[in-house]
């Protein structure tokens, strides 16, 4: 039997529960209890991790140095950082709605560390095995739009109650080819278990070698869900103060920030769960919890890259891309999904090869519509007919 730390870990505090009389229901509860702390801790202490780290890949892409004074590498600047926000005065507009001007912010990051509490890390640590963890996830997921338009509104500032109003615009416009996306695992595994869906990838029989274009889309879908480059329209130059949040001040400030480090790092885990076989193919929990991390950092990686290498796209293209492409082959590839599965379903090898044929035949389709209406619509370059050039006239005897 495989070592298991944490297993080892819960048996020892259940057994000093019940020694002190503690009845084996009140004990669950405490010890589930402890567990959604440890997961929420992990969570903040991720942000710490993440912040030093964005800063300093971010100089080496920008050929800059980064933080290197506070600590050896920099690596005290992330709480030099926190101290400051702890110190900074807590400013509330007097005529804001004070209750929900103060619960958005931890509804935000509320919503992601909700979304942790169902990724299986290994085999046999996990928070939550919900048999609705797919679904589980899309309703969490929601929050953090709620927490958008709720500070927008609350602040009383014209300027954050519009920022807010392009927020939610993008960030409901863009969960709707994520949602769609997110149950094409689903029908693959017959099973809305995170759990199930990473034991049917075992032996390297990942889903992105089925859906190579879900995971495209979802991945796509999200970026512009975290709001960050090329997607950053949440808090552009163009919205003059920054957006939703420009109320904000303190940690009230940091609590949004630290959502968006850690739906970074979520995003990252649940591509290397849904697409890529999460924990995968080690069933050791410690082999298991290495793979997973260096997944999901994998994937954070790539997130971080886009974001300090591509430009911001406008907002008009933005939607355009997501209403007029992503949705529609979105709903495409979810309804031939599951019709092409249910003739392949126990064909093995065939089986992954006819999925993965589908994705490129749709991805080409889309391709072609997609150039076809471009050239259809592109504007028609004004040409005004030539004239003939003014020239001096020559002067007799003037060569």
């Amino acid at each position: 039997m495989t070592f298991d730390l944490f297993f080892v870990i819960t048996e020892w505090l259940r057994g000093i529960m019940l020694s002190w009389n503690f009845s084996a229901s009140l004990t669950d509860v405490i010890l589930k209890l402890l567990g959604a702390a440890v997961i929420g801790g992990f969570v903040l202490a991720m942000f710490i991790v993440q912040t030093w780290l964005e800063r300093k890949i971010a100089a080496r892409i920008q050929d800059r140095i980064g933080p290197n004074r506070v600590g050896w590498k920099g690596l005290l600047q992330p709480f030099a950082d926190a101290l400051k926000m702890i110190t900074k005065e807590d400013t509330t507009p007097a005529k804001a709605d004070k209750l929900i001007f103060n619960i958005a912010p931890i509804l935000s990051l509320g919503s992601v560390i909700l979304v942790w509490g169902v990724i299986p890390f290994s085999a046999t640590n996990f928070g939550a095995n919900l048999n609705v963890g797919v679904l589980y996830i899309a309703a969490v997921g929601s929050f953090g739009i709620l927490s958008v338009l709720i500070a927008g509104w609350s602040s009383n500032n014209k300027f954050a109650l519009l920022g807010a109003f392009r927020g939610v615009a993008q960030l409901i416009a863009y969960e709707v080819p994520l949602l769609l996306t997110l149950f094409i695992p689903v029908f693959l595994t017959r099973s809305m278990s995170l759990n199930t869906i990473v034991e049917f990838q075992g032996e390297f029989n990942w889903i992105i070698f089925y859906a190579p274009l879900a995971f495209v889309i979802f991945f796509i879908s999200n970026m512009a869900e975290i709001g960050r480059a090329p997607f950053d329209l949440l808090e552009a130059e163009s919205e003059i103060v920054a957006g939703y949040n420009v109320e904000y001040s303190g940690m009230k400030f940091g609590l949004f920030m630290a959502s968006e480090f850690a739906h970074s790092f979520a995003a990252g885990a649940l591509i290397s769960v849904l697409f890529f076989g999460g924990w995968q193919p080690f069933e050791s929990p410690w082999l298991g919890l290495i793979v997973f991390f260096a997944k999901a950092f994998f994937f954070y990686f790539v997130i971080m890259w886009i974001r300090l290498t591509v430009p911001r796209i406008r907002i008009d293209h933005m939607m355009s891309m997501n209403w007029k492409f992503m949705v529609p082959l979105s709903l495409v590839l979810l309804m031939t999904t599951p019709l092409l599965d249910y003739f392949v379903k126990d064909m093995g090898w065939i089986r992954m090869a006819s999925h993965a044929g589908l994705n490129v035949v749709l991805f080409i389709l889309a391709f072609f519509v997609v150039a076809n209406n471009i050239q259809k619509n592109k504007p028609q370059i004004a040409r005004f007919p030539e004239r003939p050039l003014a020239v001096p006239p020559k002067e007799e005897g003037v060569i």
